[in-house]
């Protein structure tokens, strides 16, 4: 009769219900599990913070260090474009392959410009004159300072700057006068044009101090005077000790394998062939390796900040057991249990993450600013800084999440 009963009841459901078998449980949707999640994120508010705190400080050193790494990487390839990279030095060796000093001969110059390609050649050379301040500083005491003679399109040529006075002249390389590089001007004191200083026992007056010239750093720390001035005052030889040469950007590699032959036919051996650009490519390398470093320390606090989130779901489950239980007596399925407890996890991360991507980006416009680089940030960096964040919240919010849904209804209310 029972059955008959159970038959009738069934019977008796409205069509558009179906039967008892019909009927499954409904599901949440996806706007339901996210304010789900948020209502208990925001219940724990000061957990919340100092966990998503984690996330953040990995991501904002992530993202951090590459920006700075590639702001400071492309303003040294401006300055690379700037400069250029189609500069060559030839340079006379310490040994010329006989045990004897190299030497340059006095028509390099001109050899070097019959070359095809050179666009331009210009040379200086090392002079025998010890430089100081005043003729009452013993001779010994040079400040550091040596002296080399220059032609006039030396400062043309290396695209340098003169920072005060004027670079020499027709008139003035033949004359005892002088123009400094900017680390020779302040090592030996010198703030204005006009002042003299000795070289041996010659008194030359400073006509110019130059801006620091990047590309070929030891002219900073030299003074300059003309051929004609070192070989009447100095008893200069007139050998040229480097001859540096521009060319076409796509000749630059063929007319490096030339340029020690045509410098000193015959004697290429003690002739030292370079490319100053490469030196501040091999700067942008080493800045490279670097940020390498850096990242693995940002990667080493986002696992710290992952373990962090991790904790605190797994304290969350231990708390909530009697929300659990009620949940699940009130119908909701392990599933549904699961995507409340991951959803969790991810806002806590995304939270972090999304505050550590603008942390990273404002301190990297800010201190490019103040060093006066164009701000870099690549999008790939957000995009994976926010990536590793997602993936973080799955790891860390997975085991929590099972081990909430697992946890049955009666022994949820009665441990609560």
């Amino acid at each position: 009769m029972r059955n008959d009963l159970t038959k009738n009841t069934t019977d008796k459901l409205p069509t558009h219900l179906g039967t008892v078998n019909d009927l499954r449980p409904s599901r949440l949707a996806p706007r339901d599990i996210l304010r789900v999640g948020a209502v208990g994120l925001l219940a724990r508010r000061a957990r919340v913070v100092l966990s998503a705190l984690g996330i953040a400080i990995g991501i904002a050193t992530m993202v951090a260090v590459v920006g700075l790494s590639e702001s400071s990487r492309a303003d040294l390839m401006a300055r690379l474009d700037r400069l250029g990279t189609n500069l060559l030095t030839a340079e006379a060796a310490d040994d010329d392959g006989t045990g004897r000093p190299a030497k340059l001969p006095k028509t390099a110059v001109a050899m070097v410009e019959r070359i095809g390609p050179v666009r331009h050649a210009t040379a200086t050379a090392n002079v025998d004159a010890r430089i100081r301040r005043s003729d009452v500083v013993p001779e010994e005491r040079t400040a550091g300072v040596t002296t080399q003679a220059a032609r006039l399109d030396l400062l043309s040529a290396l695209g340098g700057e003169v920072a005060k006075g004027v670079w020499l002249t027709a008139a003035g390389e033949r004359l005892p006068t002088t123009v400094l590089g900017a680390v020779a001007a302040d090592r030996l004191g010198i703030t204005r044009t006009g002042e003299t200083i000795m070289m041996n026992d010659t008194r030359v007056v400073v006509v110019g101090i130059l801006e620091p010239i990047e590309l070929v750093p030891t002219l900073d720390r030299v003074a300059l005077v003309g051929f004609p001035a070192a070989e009447r005052y100095f008893g200069f030889d007139g050998h040229p000790t480097t001859v540096f040469e521009r060319s076409t950007d796509a000749s630059v590699e063929d007319v490096r394998a030339v340029l020690a032959r045509t410098v000193s036919p015959g004697s290429q051996a003690g002739i030292k062939v370079s490319r100053p650009s490469d030196a501040l490519a091999a700067k942008a390398a080493a800045d490279k390796g670097l940020t390498t470093l850096m990242l693995g320390l940002g990667a080493v606090a986002l696992l710290v900040g992952g373990v962090g989130v991790a904790n605190t779901m797994v304290i969350s489950v231990l708390e909530r057991r009697q929300e659990i239980g009620l949940r699940r007596s009130l119908g909701a399925t392990r599933n549904a249990i699961r995507l409340q407890f991951l959803t969790e996890s991810l806002l806590l991360s995304g939270l972090g993450g999304v505050t550590g991507a603008l942390l990273g980006t404002t301190a990297t416009y800010g201190f490019a600013r103040a060093q006066g680089w164009t701000a870099v940030v690549p999008p790939w960096s957000l995009a994976g800084g926010l990536a590793a964040t997602l993936l973080i919240g799955v790891i860390a919010g997975l085991y929590p999440a099972i081990r909430a849904s697992r946890l049955h209804p009666t022994v949820a209310l009665h441990a609560a």
